[in-house]
């Protein structure tokens, strides 16, 4: 079994840490207006042995750079004011992100119609 539970992301330089579980999957990411913040909606498995895992989150503005190794995760609007919130996973350059396996196959599934594709060679 599985579940979605929902996080708040603090804008600001130090990312927001949260304590996940192992096949993490973010699945939303939103300004709530009511809250005034932006939060996320992360489906995890609800098996209590399932191990887990320190990751890190944090929203850049538009325009401020960020590093190669952040995984972007979406954008959240405020839709009764001029700002863009972007959040990014935080990750080191060898970790290996279940967010990034979840996204691709994501955009696989997108863009491919979801079976696996080949590249075509053309002359």
């Amino acid at each position: 079994m599985k579940t979605i539970h929902k996080f708040r992301i603090n804008p600001g330089k130090e990312p927001t840490r949260l304590t996940l579980k192992r096949g993490f999957r973010v699945v939303r990411c939103e300004y709530l207006v009511s809250e005034k913040g932006v939060f996320l909606w992360v489906e995890q498995p609800l098996q209590v042995t399932t191990p887990t895992v320190e990751c890190q989150f944090r929203i850049v503005f538009s325009g401020d750079p960020v590093p190669e190794t952040y995984q972007y995760l979406g954008t959240a609007l405020d839709t009764f004011g001029p700002e863009a919130y972007h959040v990014f996973e935080v990750r080191a350059d060898s970790h290996a992100s279940a967010v990034d396996q979840a996204e691709q196959h994501t955009a696989d599934q997108a863009l491919f119609g979801g079976g696996p594709y080949q590249a075509v060679a053309t002359n």
